[in-house]
């Protein structure tokens, strides 16, 4: 699956295989079970984040991974992604350190939430 991720107007393909996702199952649930003990997002902490929010803090890492050209780590947050939210098309990471203001689409180009 290819996955739009865009930063500040720029898009980057990630392109998902089944074999990441695969690969990546035990990975993908570890990081759920981090978050199911809470997240500090901004400057509020959630005890129990949900779906869409917990794909926001994926992106956040998502975006740092792309700014470091970490190609492991992009393949690793954009599979989590795709993994929890299959419908997932396109990302918008925002860019000022507020993932509840990442733009998560589908492919009709549709807002989830």
């Amino acid at each position: 699956m290819m996955l739009d991720v865009v930063i500040e107007q720029r898009h980057h393909p990630v392109e998902v295989s089944a074999e990441t996702l695969a690969a990546g199952s035990e990975f993908f649930d570890k990081m759920d079970r981090d978050m199911d003990a809470g997240w500090q997002v901004g400057p509020e902490f959630l005890e129990k984040p949900g779906r869409v929010m917990r794909a926001r803090i994926a992106a956040e890492r998502l975006l740092l991974a792309v700014e470091a050209g970490n190609a492991a780590m992009v393949q690793g947050m954009a599979g989590y992604i795709v993994s929890r939210l299959p419908e997932v098309h396109t990302v918008r990471i925002d860019t000022d350190g507020e993932p509840q203001n990442t733009v998560l689409l589908d492919g009709q180009g549709r807002e989830i939430d």
